[in-house]
């Protein structure tokens, strides 16, 4: 008798919670919209994930937020940054052997033919920056960037390649990405957008995928949103037909109750991700398509970036990246394709090169000019490049190209603590290896997170019994990227 009357007490007190989850009309999914809503990040609404929490900074940031564009498949650095006057010399000749003893390459042969380039350089802004007459656009800011010419990986197939670059791994599963990784260490300051954002542009997308922008074994409220243009920018956020916007707010409230309910018995960090993970959709019905309209841009800011309103281009994701640092997004992700030049890197009539290169060069330097403009620069860090470089020897094929190549490859970095106005880097008089400044995927990963105040040897997360980082257990601060 006893226990059932305990047993009947437990009910009663259950009944009346629910009760009063369901009669007061606030639950759980309300009280979390008030603290959301009153907090300065949105990520403040869950518990703090293990290892380095709390979303203070190791040390004073010099920058917010990040843009990093990826041009995926591999840009030529010797038709575009890296100019070689021996190698024009060389032309045709067979490589000697030292250079490529033990190597492995993705298609041509260790003997196959050196090429030079029938692309022009010229020397740009008083920093005298080297670039080709491919990224015009480019040359206007060259004192307002910094060109990297001294980059290494260590993976030459695209897919693994690309999640290096991206999570420090060239693991297809698992490990979370760059964006993730800074969304969890220091949070985002939108309430209305996700921390961290994809847009892509070019014929398709990236080799890769979903994983390149994953958060891995983070909490899944890390990963990458991807924003796609046209009426519906984010899949599966407008409401079903015939749902009025008080349903829904009733719907989510009585959903979030019920995991809230479940969240105290299990202390599951995934549903806590799912009761934000429905708050921030119902504000960003109305957040995302604002941020869409392009309407209120002046004529000279569109022009500027070549950009047209409602149509799908990296000019057009140049100016949503804008938009969205402006908002408070940490870490916004630019995939443009079509990189990967086993030919048509010459100056013939209509080769693929010229075409990516006019796709992105106007946009990607009118985006380092409007970030400055408006003082925004100073507090995000641009990031241009792919996840390898290219080859010196040439392509056996009808239209001069270049194979996959790890040892040397050439980015470019602006804004949020970077000191620019300077090439830093060497490579050997070919363009092979790096002889001056090497710098690893890890290192730069290290160096991007030493800006926003984030020390990569503390921020951690223990998965499989083992703290996991995202520069592994390498990376070192650049110190001449800082200003």
């Amino acid at each position: 008798m006893a226990d059932a009357m305990h047993f009947e007490e437990l009910l009663l007190r259950e009944s009346t919670r629910r009760h009063f989850f369901r009669d007061c009309r606030v639950g759980l999914g309300g009280m979390a919209l008030s603290g959301l809503m009153g907090s300065g990040r949105a990520a403040s609404a869950e518990p703090q994930p293990t290892g380095y929490g709390g979303r203070d900074r190791h040390h004073p940031a010099k920058a917010k937020s990040v843009i990093f564009l990826f041009m995926a498949g591999g840009p030529s650095q010797l038709e575009l940054f890296d100019p070689k006057p021996k190698l024009q010399e060389l032309n045709g000749q067979v490589i000697p052997e030292s250079y490529v003893k033990g190597k492995r390459f993705a298609f041509i042969k260790p003997d196959a033919a050196l090429l030079g380039t029938d692309r022009k350089f010229g020397r740009y802004g008083e920093s005298g920056a080297v670039i080709s007459d491919c990224l015009p656009h480019l040359a206007t800011v060259s004192d307002d960037i910094c060109i990297v010419r001294s980059m290494s990986t260590d993976v030459f197939n695209h897919g693994p390649a690309k999640l290096f670059m991206n999570t420090g791994s060239p693991q297809f599963m698992g490990r979370p990405s760059m964006g993730a990784w800074v969304t969890y260490g220091i949070g985002s300051e939108s309430q209305n957008l996700p921390g961290f954002m994809v847009l892509q542009s070019g014929p398709r997308g990236p080799r890769g995928g979903a994983p390149l922008w994953s958060s891995g074994f983070l909490p899944t409220k890390y990963q990458g949103v991807p924003l796609r243009s046209g009426k519906e920018p984010i899949l599966n956020l407008g409401n079903p037909p015939g749902m009025s916007s008080v349903q829904q707010r009733d719907f989510i409230s009585a959903v979030n109750d019920l995991n809230g309910i479940r969240h105290e018995f299990t202390q599951d960090s995934e549903i806590a991700t799912r009761i934000a993970s429905y708050e921030m959709a119902y504000r960003m019905q109305t957040s995302a398509p604002d941020l869409m309209d392009l309407s209120g841009e002046t004529k000279e800011t569109l022009e500027r970036y070549g950009a047209e309103p409602g149509k799908h281009s990296f000019a057009n994701n140049c100016l949503l990246a804008r938009r969205l640092v402006e908002r408070g997004v940490r870490f916004v992700q630019l995939y443009h394709t079509d990189w990967d030049h086993h030919g048509n890197v010459g100056t013939e009539l209509g080769t693929s090169l010229d075409e990516r290169c006019k796709e992105v060069d106007q946009a990607s330097a009118a985006l380092v000019y409007d970030l400055k403009r408006r003082g925004l620069l100073d507090e995000t860090i641009v990031i241009w490049g792919g996840e390898f470089g290219r080859t010196p020897q040439g392509e056996p094929r009808d239209l001069k190209g270049r194979d996959h190549h790890v040892e040397a490859f050439t980015m470019w970095l602006a804004g949020g603590g970077i000191k620019t106005g300077q090439t830093i880097g060497a490579t050997d008089e070919i363009g092979y290896y790096v002889t001056e400044d090497k710098i690893h995927v890890h290192d730069l990963h290290a160096t991007m997170l030493h800006l926003l105040g984030i020390n990569h040897l503390n921020l951690t997360y223990k998965f499989q019994g083992r703290n996991y980082r995202l520069t592994d257990v390498h990376g070192q601060v650049v110190d001449k990227l800082l200003a």
